[in-house]
């Protein structure tokens, strides 16, 4: 076991900003700004060396990169928190596989990763939850080094942590907390242990059902999702409802059969309506399942050799989750950040995020 030791100067700052070494429910700004300060020390595709350092944070570990080019790093500060830092994506063609690998698969189940790793997952309980499958790759392949640092800290009084991530970190994000929080009910980690979770810039990681589960894990107050109002990537991925994606009790699962007993030229008329509206989702849906899906998991072999497609979730109704904090573009932002088409990562840019969550703070106070 390694034990981190940090300078006088970090615990110091360290005792103003954790409050006896407990993490508190609730979205904090300054616990927002210090997670964008550790994720710019990703060096990712958006990095930029000009941006603020971490306040209370160091790095006390980065991972090589894994999977298809994920990495995380661990931050320790001097009363006994930890953050989990999840990279974005990166200019690696391998990283862009993952985000456009988006069929779903189920949130509980196995991925082949490799002969060695075979990932045995539940993010959710319910059996009609679904999450993106290039993220859970991802998910899956920083686990098993992430699991073993968790150990160590706890083992070192560490027992609070922070999961975070910008972009695709913030995709993962999503998914790792989950997977923690049921290693917990497993009893593969210690029920004490606290996750706090924010998801910055994410796109959307699974669907309907995967966000009320998570959502309900972490409704008071334990996991945010902070979007930009200007942002594309938050907006993502494409996503297609269907009628086979509502509850079981709806009333557009008899409707066939309710037209059956209508009259000739009105069943004749509602018939054709029906199918103009159902039939175009269910062909879209096909067709993502079919590109972003088995046509996808052929490129993914060209990464992982030994990876074995899963079997998918037929859904692609991508909804955002957890608890939302808007950073509303209003006049004075698009006055900063004003739109240009030769620059669509403007408003996903840390620099964006980082003006828009001290704005919110300073109205907050």
């Amino acid at each position: 076991m390694k034990t981190i030791l940090l300078p006088l100067s970090v615990l110091l700052c360290a005792i103003c900003f954790g409050q006896n070494s407990l993490l508190k429910p609730g979205y904090h700004t300054e616990e927002y700004l210090e997670m964008i300060r550790i994720s710019t020390r990703q060096l990712d595709s958006l990095y930029n060396p000009d941006l603020p350092a971490p306040k209370y944070f160091e790095r006390a570990y980065r991972s090589k990169p894994m999977g298809l080019d994920n990495r995380w790093e661990l931050w320790v500060s001097g009363d006994s928190l930890a953050a989990i830092s999840i990279r974005g994506t990166t200019k690696n063609q391998s990283s862009w596989v993952e985000n456009f690998y988006s069929v779903m698969v189920p949130a509980k189940g196995s991925l082949h990763i490799s002969n060695d790793f075979i990932f045995d997952y539940q993010l959710c309980e319910n059996e009609k939850a679904a999450v993106h499958c290039g993220w859970l790759i991802g998910t899956a392949s920083l686990v098993r080094d992430i699991m073993p640092k968790i150990d160590s800290c706890f083992q070192a009084g560490i027992k609070d942590f922070y999961i975070t991530g910008h972009s695709q970190g913030g995709a993962i994000s999503f998914l790792m907390a989950s997977y923690l929080e049921s290693q917990k009910n497993s009893g593969r980690l210690d029920s004490t242990i606290t996750f706090k979770t924010y998801c910055s810039a994410a796109p959307k990681p699974g669907n309907l059902y995967f966000a009320y589960e998570y959502e309900a894990t972490f409704q008071k107050g334990w996991a945010y999702n902070i979007v930009n109002s200007a942002d594309w990537v938050p907006e993502g991925p494409f996503t297609i409802q269907t009628i086979d994606d509502y509850n079981y009790s709806n009333p557009f699962k008899g409707a066939r059969d309710q037209l059956k007993s209508s009259p000739f030229l009105e069943r004749t008329a509602l018939t054709f309506a029906f199918n103009r509206l159902d039939k175009p989702t269910k062909r879209a849906n096909k067709n993502f399942q079919k590109y972003l899906g088995r046509e996808m998991s052929d490129v993914v072999t060209n990464y992982l050799p030994e990876y074995q497609n899963p079997k998918f979730y037929n859904s692609s109704n991508y909804v955002r989750a957890g608890h939302t904090i808007v950073l509303f573009a209003d006049k004075d932002y698009y006055v900063l950040f004003p739109d240009e088409d030769e620059n669509i990562w403007k408003h996903h840019m840390f620099e964006s995020y980082l003006f828009l969550a001290e704005k919110l703070g300073n109205e907050l106070k």
